[in-house]
């Protein structure tokens, strides 16, 4: 299947609410691959009017592939689109950018703020962690497709769809209020003392 074949599958693939992907036996298949995260309610002042939007409403904000690319030394990470896509619906923004990124955008409407935790540098929203899932579940979902390579593909998604939450290499209107969001929530997460 060509890389144009594989773009228009992943824009056609089913979409998966959190309770869906949380339940067992788990419906994100344990291989490489990319996912994408549709939302009902943009969590921000977002221009979407090119981004891609189904025939339902949701709109796609962000892309995501795992396993990353290998390393120039050939060191490749055993994860895999199950895993990251579990990370990103139930863990904490210290192990999923995306949750850090709505967390960031989301801190007023929600109430949370980004923190340090104990001695180290990783930062989560604490409590928060709960209203951003709760937040997530309700306007936001996923798809998925498996792919051998899928940093290839992201690649080609990046470069060709407006993809207002991804943040390394896009290039849209909305990625230096994103950046600059991310820096305020870090700057006052430093002033503040860590959670225990």
């Amino acid at each position: 299947m060509s890389e144009h074949e594989f773009h228009a599958q992943y824009l056609a693939a089913p979409v998966r609410r959190r309770d869906e992907v949380l339940a067992k036996p788990y419906p994100v298949p344990a291989q490489p691959g990319v996912y994408g995260w549709w939302f009902k309610t943009i969590p921000a002042d977002i221009d979407t009017a090119n981004c891609v939007r189904r025939d339902d409403g949701l709109v796609l904000l962000y892309a995501g592939i795992s396993p990353s690319k290998p390393s120039a030394a050939g060191v490749a990470s055993k994860q895999n689109i199950r895993r990251r896509i579990k990370l990103h619906y139930a863990g904490n923004a210290s192990v999923s950018t995306l949750r850090k990124s709505l967390g960031c955008l989301l801190s007023q409407e929600l109430g949370i703020e980004l923190r340090r935790v104990g001695p180290s540098e990783r930062c989560t929203f604490g409590a928060g962690e709960a209203r951003l899932s709760e937040w997530m579940a309700r306007n936001a979902l996923v798809s998925w497709i498996t792919h051998p390579r899928p940093w290839v593909l992201e690649d080609e998604l990046i470069e060709t769809l407006v993809l207002p939450l991804n943040i390394d290499g896009a290039h849209n209107a909305f990625t230096p209020v994103l950046r600059q969001a991310r820096r305020s929530a870090m700057a006052r997460a430093t002033e503040l003392p860590p959670l225990p």
